[in-house]
Parts: C-alpha cells; sequence; structure tokens
C-alpha cells in the first residue's frame, strides 16, 4: 500500500511511495505528528541518481522489520535535495561540522521542533567496520529519546545553537583586483594535476567553474599558465572515462585521479556547464576536440534529458539492469568486455577504446577511454548500436529551475557559436517552459516541475541567478528583448528578498519557511553557488541596461571572491570567472540592423564566436521601442548594419564589416 510519498511530483520521493516505511514528505503536519506522538523524526535525504540512496532503501527501508520498528518510534520523512536544497544545506552544516564528513543519503534524527541531535548517512544492515547497523542505530536513538530525554535536548538545544550562529560575518571589501586574480591563477596551478589534468587526487570532480575563470583569465591577460590548465584538464577529461565515448556527456566524477573509471551518474548540470566550458575553450583555441566535446554533450542533453515539455530532466542514474539478468549494477549500461565488443562487429575498436581482458572496471570490464586517435569509421555506430539494445539507466525527469537556466545558456552559446539553430530552438523551448510553469506573475520562481506541473517549494537564489543567466543568454543570441525583461524581475526579487542590508546573499527569500537556520553559502560546489549565479546575472544586466544599482549589488556580492578566491579558487570557480569581467567591465557588443539581413546576421555571429566569455552582446533594430538601452542611440553607419564595440565608457569606431569587427574584439 502506497504511503504518503505518493502525491509527490520529486521522482526521488515517488521511489520510496511503496516503501513499507510510512514516510512524510517535509511537512509541518508531520512535526505536528511527531509533537502529538512525542517521539523524534527520522530525516533521510537523498536524490534519485543517488548510487547508496539506492542501496540503503534496498537494505534498510524496504525491509519490513526495519519499518515496523521505525513506524512505531519515530516520524519518518524523506527529502529530496535536488527540490529543498535549503533543508539539505541546513542539516549537511550539521553533518559535516560533527563528523568531518557529508554525502548522500543523509540520515538526521531530530526533536519535534526541527532540532537535530544525532547524524549520519549511509548505515549498513548489519554492523560493518565499525559502524552500527541501521536496526541498531534507530534502537540507540529510541533509547536515548526514551531514557536521557534531558541530555538530548541538551545536545539539540547545542547544535541549533551552534548553527543558527554560523551567519556570514560580510564587510564588502569589494571585488577581487587584478593581483588577487593572478594569486588564484597562481594557487590553482600548485594544486595542478600536471600528468592528468585537473586539480588534486581522487576522487576527481570536473572543475567546470575553475576551467571557466581560467579561460576568461587567459581572455584578460594573455596568461599561457591559466590557457595550459584549462586546455590539458578539458583534453584529458574528454579522453577519459568519465567522458561517454559513444553517446556523448560527462559523468558526475572519476573515482581516481586519472579520469578512467568514473561514478556513472549523468547530471543536466556537469554537462550544461562543461558543454559551455568546451564551446569557450573552441572560441579561444580553434580546437578541434573542444568542438567535437561541445557538440556531442549539447546533443546528449537534448536527446536524453529533455522532457516532453521541453525543458531538461535532471540526471541520468548510475545503476541500471545487468544485460542478461542479475540484478541492477552502477555502470552496467556502459562498460564492454572484448567478448562484447566482438559481439557488436567492432573487434578493432578495442585498442582504440583500451578495452583488455584485465579491464579497468569490475568483472574485468572495461570503461572506454579513446588514449589515442578515434577507431575507424563506422565502428564506434556499432557499438553504440549495441549499447542501445541494453536496458536503460532510469532518468530522473524532475525539472530544476536553475539546472535548466545553465542549459538554455550552454545551448544557446552552443548553437550559436557552431550555426545548430536547432540548438538555440531547444534552449528557447526550455526557456519558455521556465517562463510559463515555474515563474509566476509576482516575479516569483518555484523550483521543480514535472510533467508541466509546478512542484511544491518556492525557488531559492541559485534558481534566480541561473535562470536569469539563461534568459540573458539567450537575449544575446535571439535580440528578443522579453528574455531581457524576465531578467530583469528575476533580479529584482534578488534584490528585494535575498539581499541582506550589508549586501551579503541568501539562498532562502525573506519570507521563506523560516527553518532552524537561513542557509547562506557562497561557494562553489557542483554548480555556481546563488551567491555567485547572482553576482553573474547582476553585472551583465548592468551592462545592457546601464543600471548602476545592479551594478553596485554585484561588485558588493563579488566581495566575499575577495575574501576567498586567492585561499581556495577550486571553490569559488564562478565567482572569480564573474570577477573576471567586473575586473574593467565586460566587453560590449551592440549589433544594430534589420534583424533578417543577411549582413546583420554575420555581424551578430561574429560577435558571439570572436568575444572572450563573459562579454555582452545585445542585437537589435535601430529606432525600435524595444531595444536594450545598450542599443539606444547606436546608429546604423551608411545606412548598413553596424557593429559598436565598448568596455565601459570607451567605445572603439564602429564598423560593418565582419573581419573588422573580429580585429577589433581581438
Amino acid at each position: 500500500m502506497a504511503n504518503r510519498l505518493a502525491a509527490e511530483t520529486s521522482p526521488y520521493l515517488l521511489q520510496h511511495a511503496d516503501n513499507p516505511v510510512e514516510w512524510w514528505p517535509w511537512r509541518a503536519e508531520a512535526f505536528d505528528e511527531a509533537r502529538r506522538r512525542d517521539v523524534p523524526i527520522l530525516l533521510s535525504v537523498g536524490y534519485a541518481s543517488c548510487h547508496w540512496c539506492h542501496v540503503m532503501a534496498r537494505e534498510s527501508f524496504e525491509d519490513e522489520t526495519v519499518a515496523a520498528y521505525l513506524n512505531a518510534r519515530f516520524v519518518p520523512v524523506k527529502v529530496d535535495r535536488e527540490e529543498r536544497p535549503d533543508v539539505d544545506a541546513v542539516y549537511m552544516d550539521a553533518v559535516q561540522a560533527a563528523t568531518g564528513q557529508g554525502g548522500w543519503p543523509m540520515t538526521v534524527f531530530m526533536t519535534p521542533d526541527g532540532e537535530p541531535f544525532y547524524f549520519g548517512t549511509y548505515f549498513p544492515p548489519e554492523p560493518r567496520s565499525g559502524m552500527p547497523s541501521f536496526g541498531q542505530l534507530l534502537e540507540g536513538v529510541h533509547t536515548a529519546w526514551t531514557d536521557r530525554r534531558g541530555e538530548v535536548a541538551q545536545v539539540a538545544a547545542q547544535i541549533t545553537g551552534e548553527l543558527a550562529d554560523r551567519r556570514l560575518s560580510y564587510d564588502t571589501p569589494g571585488p577581487p583586483g587584478a593581483d588577487d586574480l593572478a594569486v588564484a591563477v597562481s594557487v590553482l596551478d600548485g594544486e595542478f594535476d600536471v600528468a592528468h589534468g585537473g586539480f588534486g587526487g581522487a576522487p576527481k570532480f570536473p572543475p567546470a567553474m575553475a576551467l571557466e575563470f581560467l579561460l576568461r583569465h587567459h581572455a584578460r591577460t594573455g596568461s599561457a599558465d591559466a590557457l595550459r590548465m584549462a586546455e590539458a584538464t578539458c583534453e584529458a577529461m574528454a579522453r577519459g572515462g568519465i567522458y561517454d565515448q559513444l553517446g556523448g556527456g560527462f559523468a558526475r566524477y572519476a573515482v581516481d585521479a586519472t579520469w578512467t573509471v568514473p561514478h556513472f551518474e549523468k547530471m543536466l548540470y556537469d554537462n550544461a556547464l562543461l558543454g559551455r566550458v568546451y564551446t569557450h575553450l573552441w572560441r579561444t583555441t580553434g580546437s578541434v576536440l573542444a568542438r567535437r566535446i561541445a557538440l556531442e554533450t549539447a546533443d546528449f542533453m537534448v536527446r536524453e534529458l529533455r522532457t516532453a515539455e521541453g525543458g531538461f530532466a535532471s540526471a541520468l542514474d548510475a545503476d541500471s539492469e545487468v544485460p542478461g539478468g542479475g540484478g541492477h549494477a552502477e555502470g552496467a549500461f556502459y562498460v564492454w568486455t572484448p567478448e562484447e565488443v566482438r559481439a557488436a562487429g567492432a573487434e578493432a575498436a578495442a585498442e582504440a577504446y583500451g578495452v583488455t581482458a584485465t579491464g579497468t572496471f569490475e568483472a574485468g570490464a572495461s570503461v572506454l577511454r579513446l588514449p589515442g586517435a578515434e577507431p575507424p569509421a563506422g565502428l564506434r555506430e556499432r557499438l553504440l548500436t549495441a549499447r542501445d539494445a541494453r536496458p536503460r539507466p532510469e532518468r530522473d525527469d524532475k525539472v530544476v529551475a536553475a539546472w535548466n537556466g545553465l542549459a538554455v545558456a550552454a545551448l544557446a552559446e552552443t548553437g550559436a557559436c557552431f550555426d545548430r539553430p536547432d540548438l538555440i530552438s531547444a534552449a528557447t523551448d526550455a526557456a519558455e517552459l521556465l517562463a510559463r510553469v515555474h515563474l509566476g506573475a509576482d516575479g516569483r520562481l518555484t523550483r521543480t516541475s514535472r510533467d508541466g506541473r509546478a512542484g511544491p517549494s518556492a525557488g531559492v537564489l541559485d534558481d534566480y541567478g541561473d535562470v536569469a543567466e539563461g534568459f540573458l543568454a539567450l537575449y544575446a543570441v535571439t535580440g528578443a528583448r522579453p528574455w531581457l525583461d524576465r531578467a530583469g524581475s528575476l533580479l529584482e526579487t534578488v534584490l528585494t528578498r535575498f539581499t541582506g542590508e550589508d549586501g551579503a546573499l541568501f539562498d532562502t527569500a525573506d519570507d521563506a519557511e523560516e527553518l532552524i537556520r537561513r542557509p547562506q553559502d557562497p561557494t562553489d560546489g557542483a554548480t555556481p553557488s546563488g551567491w555567485t549565479a547572482a553576482a553573474g546575472a547582476l553585472l551583465s544586466y548592468a551592462a545592457y541596461t546601464g543600471s548602476g544599482r545592479h551594478r553596485a549589488a554585484a561588485e558588493r556580492a563579488l566581495g566575499i571572491v575577495t575574501a576567498l578566491g586567492t585561499r581556495a579558487p577550486r571553490f569559488i570557480g564562478w565567482g572569480l570567472a564573474v570577477a573576471e569581467a567586473a575586473l574593467d567591465g565586460p566587453r560590449e557588443v551592440a549589433v544594430v540592423g534589420p534583424r533578417h539581413d543577411p549582413a546583420t546576421a554575420e555581424l551578430h555571429r561574429t560577435a558571439l564566436r570572436a568575444t572572450a566569455p563573459g562579454a555582452v552582446i545585445a542585437l537589435g533594430e535601430p529606432d525600435t521601442p524595444d531595444a536594450a538601452p545598450l542599443l539606444a542611440d547606436r546608429p546604423l553607419r551608411d545606412g548598413r548594419p553596424t557593429a559598436y564595440v565598448c568596455r565601459g565608457f570607451v567605445c572603439s569606431a564602429p564598423t560593418t564589416a565582419p573581419a573588422d569587427l573580429a580585429a577589433q574584439l581581438r
């Protein structure tokens, strides 16, 4: 019999709707029930494509005996971290502070008032490596709650007080200067893996935002070191097992330092961020490899993550059914043995893709890599056809506003740079879904949707920043004024609802549901933080409109990058990328001319391809009421489409020739 999760929209929650555990979604009624029964709450947080979340579900939450004990002595609450990142952030702070590490599934025991007193991540069904079984944990917590309530209350109050005191002290030192950004590059160089690319050791995550910073720094300064690190990392990832050599797209991370064996889940946000990086690398160097990876990644997103409503699904699972039976296993869809390659009629591809008898993965299977030249024509297609016959990983088809904003920006820029109008169309469809389903008339965003139905959770700061970024990128590509106006509406909410008196930004709005702490984290993780995403969108919007208010807000927000960028640049890469654009103002290009004139289109195409990342490009017809301020008073020259290149108050001479425009932009 289904539990209370059956009416939810989150695929993760729906995965648990048939558990014998009587789950509640995160609702006030769940806390009321805990007070009525005088029992603690078990909070379990995860997400649909989380491997260990699936493992713990099979081992414990689907076990009738465990469920009966849990239901009788606790109120169990299940949360999708992607739907409620605010809840996840608050309690993950407690887990990390107490244990020094975090992860999912996250397991938190708390009072009916939401005060945590014991926590961890995955717990096994039997004691293992000094870790209690989940059943033993439940018994221990129940005993403590029953026999030592005063001690539990004291611990809960202490933890809650410490969390409440962790508000960021922010004295707005101003945005980073040139010296600060140079130091950040030097620190990254010290952490750079010369042999394999990337930063640090295993596990190794794709550093998309740090790469964006390095490309922008190179564009501004000509730094050979910045470009060297970006090129080497991009090539190593593109040739490694973290990249799907057959179907395109990147996995979440590599478990080793060599990019060989990935954790096989594929996330929308990784592919949006990395696809944009490879497009920008191509703009910088003309790399044939970068062009291929950018387009294949974009095609992967459209082919495998696009939903029927035009948005983009969140992720593909790491696990899938083992071909021929044998249950589910991580990577089963992606790995190969020499026999499987031979059966697909592509034996000559084994050497090219590093498929050996010993293998690189479990049971002698190999993750495909491309250390050298691609295999002869047609062999990749044979392998792909054979793989398509395998059971596919499940898809989390929840549409997350922030991640779709990142996808809109990536697809719009990639489509414009490579003359792929189908990618621009896909970006437009996703943006229209965001505007139609997620964006209310009051300028407020809903965090998620599924099947065209808005989810229950209010948007958080990264939704506003990333969706505004996507809308601004789409405006740059299409010249359609509504996208600029919608971005302005979102940023107005950022300024009035998410910004403190000192210019610091919060992850939730001032009228959001009150948790034990108002979350606030400026560091970039797997995606740009809401703080740095908002700073970037504010800066671009200021360049388009001439708004000093938005420019000042962006510069105040970038003060945190000054504080963190020279100490931990890997963890504030997007903030550093925005700071590069803010240092002397983003390059601004206004293209004025009849929308359907081929000469206008050619100037616009040149501007999109020749500008450095972070540039602001406006396209519009002269003397039209919907022209953006950047286009105001920009006349045609000799009656022909004309481009104007500015930085701050300094403008180059207007030009009508694409070659002259490209020369100015260089």
